[in-house]
């Protein structure tokens, strides 16, 4: 009986039968971005949560709007980001038919390959009305360093003029 249930697994493994394990938003984004020479990305909580509030509130409103929750500026402040984009969609039931819809859209696509980004959040939300998901991902760079400042040559020190003893002093002129 054990050797039956190898057999058993073992063609299920060969077939297909067990599916690896899908590839995670982050992966799948920085694969794009690294074939555009851009770096990696990680899951962030910040931004997942950011990404998660406005997925949910698009959802509830069943409206596709940035601004549904306020500025992009005002909500992805608590992410500290030196760096930051956002895109949304609806309508995609899984993350890689989303992505595959921003690849396409040169400004969805110019976000995905924000230069120097290095974390992302995604998340997706489903309205209960007209059951359309939607989705939101938000992007961001840490602030850069600046670098350290030019050595500046130093100032001679102002310099008075030495006290002199004047006999005469015509038109500021010491004699």
């Amino acid at each position: 009986m054990t050797s039956r249930l190898a057999i058993v697994l073992l063609l299920a493994l060969s077939a297909g039968g067990v599916a690896a394990a899908a590839a995670s938003p982050a992966q799948l984004i920085s694969e794009f971005r690294l074939k555009h020479g851009e770096g990696r990305v990680t899951m962030d909580a910040t931004l997942n949560g950011i990404a998660q509030d406005q997925a949910k509130a698009m959802a509830a409103k069943d409206t596709l709007d940035h601004d549904v929750l306020g500025s992009f500026t005002s909500r992805i402040a608590r992410a500290n980001a030196g760096r930051a984009a956002e895109n949304i969609a609806f309508g995609y039931d899984n993350f890689e038919k989303t992505l595959a819809q921003w690849i396409a859209s040169s400004g969805h696509r110019r976000n995905l390959l924000l230069p120097k980004a290095t974390r992302v959040g995604i998340a997706s939300a489903t309205s209960a009305t007209t059951h359309r998901t939607y989705w939101a991902m938000e992007i961001a760079g840490d602030y850069e360093k600046r670098p350290p400042a030019a050595s500046r040559a130093t100032r001679p020190a102002s310099r008075k003029p030495a006290a002199q003893s004047c006999r005469v002093r015509i038109l500021s002129v010491c004699f």
